[in-house]
């Protein structure tokens, strides 16, 4: 499931290619038909992220509303520049806008549909999501308010997170993953992060204190800025990479240097020791044991 550095690019990346554009919305896979008619002719005003929430906000049309996506376990989404291409597989929806365009999405004549919007065309593509609905105002309000804090948003509450941690007795590696604690914190974030901390994934959160809590916050405002930046998870610090360990990079799928997430049974890049495993809270984690004692 993407962490909330990959929802946070999304939503700057859409407002580039579609803000200010009137666009036309279709749902190929046929699950969002209804949605889609009121999407077509509104303009994509704003769009926002919160935690591993997307949010549209569209103006006008016959609809309008806020088009709430949460990609959850299997979504994607692709785009690009021009005419879309034909649809393939199970298109939850398509959106098309940038100059004037028809019912079907094609380029019409005339100059783009609002005032600074972009002239050229430009699509976008949603498949297999978790949630693709239209919310009001309200029900957008509800959905934050049902969110905890996110390190990547300017009105994040660390202080409530952090006091919710501190009372509770579940361990820390599952509370960073609730996301009505901290939104946006995946278990790539949630593992790395306590290593950096040095502090063990299984550790009740009454355990946790105040600097410790600040300290963690901070960090996982910086970590998941860096990864909005560069679009993967990086949390290796400068000492630690391939060309200063003379190691060879790290190969996966996921991307980017980590110390602990899935490296069990390789050697902790600061002490050596093997990087061990287990089921936490019905999660896989990772840790070291000397480095994050329990």
């Amino acid at each position: 499931m993407p962490e909330g550095h990959t929802i946070h690019r999304l939503a700057a990346h859409h407002d580039a290619v579609l803000g200010g554009a009137r666009v036309v919305a279709t749902s190929p896979q046929g699950r969002f038909t209804a949605g889609a008619a009121r999407l077509t002719g509104a303009t994509l005003a704003a769009t926002e992220a919160y935690g591993k929430h997307l949010l549209h906000h569209y103006r006008g049309g016959p609809g309008g509303g806020i088009l709430h996506v949460h990609l959850g376990l299997y979504g994607t989404v692709a785009d690009g520049p021009g005419q879309p291409p034909a649809p393939v597989g199970q298109i939850r929806l398509r959106l098309v806008g940038g100059p004037a365009v028809t019912a079907d999405g094609s380029p019409a004549s005339g100059p783009p549909a609002t005032a600074g919007a972009t002239d050229r065309q430009h699509w976008l593509d949603l498949r297999g999501p978790a949630a693709c609905e239209l919310l009001t105002e309200a029900e957008a309000d509800a959905l934050r308010d049902r969110l905890g804090a996110d390190p990547l948003r300017d009105d994040a509450d660390p202080h409530t997170a952090g006091g919710r941690i501190r009372r509770s007795a579940r361990p820390l590696g599952a509370l960073l993953l609730d996301q009505t604690i901290v939104a946006g914190v995946g278990l790539v974030y949630a593992t790395e992060v306590l290593f950096r901390a040095g502090i063990a994934p299984s550790t009740p959160g009454r355990r946790l204190t105040a600097d410790q809590w600040q300290r963690i916050w901070a960090d996982l405002v910086t970590l998941m800025r860096i990864g909005v930046r560069r679009g993967r998870i990086d949390t290796v610090r400068d000492e630690h990479l391939p060309e200063a360990m003379g190691r060879a990079p790290r190969n996966d799928r996921h991307g980017g240097e980590v110390y602990v997430y899935r490296r069990a049974g390789q050697p902790c890049l600061c002490c050596g020791a093997t990087v061990a495993a287990g089921v936490l809270a019905a999660r896989n984690t990772y840790w070291c044991p000397t480095c994050q004692p329990g």
